[in-house]
C-alpha cells in the first residue's frame, strides 16, 4: 500500500502527464472557508498522516465529515486530481483562493522532504495561530467603531429630524439666533434639501477609494497612512512584522530557499511598504549579502529584530530566532491592544460628548439667551 508521502503520485513510466480534471477558478465564499474551515482541514489532515494513513484515503474522511458543501467540493476535486497522479501540493494549487502560495510552498517542501505530515501540522499551527490574533484585533476594533457608528447615527438624527423641529419654533421669534445655532439650521437645512446628494457624493467617494486602494501605488500609500496613523499606526506595523517574521520562520523552518521565502514573506506581511523593502532587500541577498544587512537601511523594520535576525544569522538558527521574534511581537500587539482599549474609551467619551453635546447645546442656546431674543 502506498505511504501517506507517496499516495496517488504514481504513474506508469513514460506515461503522459493527466489532462487536468479541474480547473483553477474562483471559489465562493473561499474567504469563510479560510478562516474558520482551513485551520480545522489542516489540522486534522497533519494527525491522520501522522497515523500513517495515505493522503487519498484521508481526504475521503475529511470530505465525509465536512459539513461546507462548497469546501467538501474542493476536497473532491483534490482528491480526483491527486488520483490522476498529481502531486498533494499541485492539486491543493488549483485553488489559489483557499490555499495561498504560503500553504502551497510549505507542503510542497513537506513533500520533498519526506516530512508530509509534520509540515502540514505546522501549517495548522501557524494558521490557528494567526487566525487567534486577528480575532483579538477584531474584537478589540469592534467596541469603538460600533460607538463612533452609534454617534454618527444620532447625530445625523439629531441635525436631520429634531433641529427643523427647534427651528420651526425660533422662527416665530423674528430675531437674530446665536451663531452656533444659526449654522446649526443652516447645516440642517443644507443636509436635507440636498440629501441625495449627499448620499450620492459619499458612495461615490467609497467606491471611488476603494478602487484606489486596488491599485498598485494606492494601496501602497495607503499602507503608509496607516503606519503613520496616530494610536493605530504602530498597532499596524506590529501585526505586520508578527506576520513577517512568524511567517519566514514556518517557511524557513520547512526549507524552501530563502530567496523564494523573501518573495512569499513579501506578499503576506499584510503592508505594502514592509514587501517592497523586503522585495529590495531580496536583490541584495541575492548578491549574497546577509538579510539583516539588506534590512538595515530600512527605516521600518526595527534595529531590535535586524539585531535578532543578525544573530540568528551567525548562529545559523535563523527560524528559531524568527520565531522568538513572531513571539514578542505578538506580546506586544497584544499589549498595544490592552493599552489602545484603556485610552480609546475616554476618547470615545469625550468624543460623544463634545458632538453629541455640541449639537444639543447649539439647539438649547436661543432659550438660555431668550431675554435678548425676544426683546425683553
Amino acid at each position: 500500500m502506498p505511504n501517506a508521502m507517496t499516495a496517488g503520485r504514481t504513474r506508469p513510466l513514460g506515461a503522459a502527464a493527466p489532462a487536468p480534471l479541474i480547473r483553477k477558478r474562483k471559489i465562493p465564499g473561499a474567504y469563510k472557508i479560510r478562516m474558520k474551515e482551513l485551520p480545522a482541514f489542516t489540522r486534522q489532515l497533519g494527525a491522520m498522516l501522522s497515523a500513517g494513513l495515505p493522503v487519498v484515503q484521508t481526504l475521503e474522511a475529511l470530505e465525509e465529515q465536512n459539513t461546507n458543501r462548497v469546501f467538501k467540493h474542493v476536497i473532491s476535486g483534490v482528491k480526483s486530481r491527486i488520483e490522476g497522479g498529481s502531486s498533494f501540493s499541485e492539486a491543493l494549487s488549483q485553488y489559489p483562493d483557499i490555499f495561498d502560495e504560503l500553504y502551497i510552498s510549505m507542503l510542497r517542501a513537506g513533500e520533498s522532504g519526506g516530512m508530509l505530515a509534520e509540515t502540514t501540522s505546522r501549517i495548522a499551527s501557524f494558521l490557528e495561530g494567526w487566525i487567534r490574533l486577528r480575532r483579538k484585533v477584531k474584537s478589540a476594533m469592534m467596541y469603538p467603531v460600533i460607538v463612533l457608528i452609534v454617534a454618527l447615527l444620532i447625530t445625523s438624527s439629531l441635525i436631520i429630524w429634531i433641529v427643523p423641529v427647534f427651528a420651526s419654533i425660533y422662527a416665530d421669534f423674528g430675531a437674530a439666533l446665536p451663531g452656533p445655532t444659526q449654522f446649526l439650521m443652516n447645516l440642517s437645512n443644507g443636509l436635507r434639501d440636498n440629501i441625495v446628494y449627499v448620499v450620492a457624493a459619499i458612495v461615490v467617494l467609497a467606491i471611488a477609494f476603494g478602487q484606489f486602494k486596488k491599485t498598485a501605488k494606492g494601496a501602497y500609500l495607503w499602507d503608509a497612512f496607516r503606519l503613520k496613523f496616530p494610536l493605530l499606526g504602530d498597532l499596524v506595523r506590529k501585526i505586520s512584522l508578527a506576520r513577517f517574521a512568524s511567517t519566514f520562520a514556518q517557511l524557513t523552518r520547512s526549507g524552501v530557499p530563502i530567496l523564494q521565502t523573501m518573495e512569499i514573506v513579501a506578499h503576506a506581511t499584510g503592508n505594502k511598504v514592509l514587501s517592497k523593502i523586503l522585495l529590495d532587500a531580496r536583490a541584495n541577498v541575492e548578491r549574497g549579502e546577509p538579510l539583516s544587512d539588506a534590512l538595515r537601511k530600512s527605516k521600518v523594520y526595527p534595529r531590535l529584530l535586524i539585531h535578532m535576525l543578525s544573530a540568528g544569522e551567525k548562529t545559523g538558527r535563523v527560524d528559531e530566532m524568527l520565531e522568538k521574534i513572531a513571539e514578542f511581537y505578538n506580546d506586544e500587539v497584544e499589549t498595544t491592544l490592552a493599552g489602545l482599549t484603556s485610552l480609546i474609551e475616554p476618547l470615545l467619551i469625550v468624543f460623544l460628548g463634545v458632538v453629541i453635546g455640541g449639537v444639543v447645546v447649539c439647539m438649547f442656546m436661543p432659550i438660555f439667551k431668550m431675554h435678548e431674543i425676544v426683546g425683553f
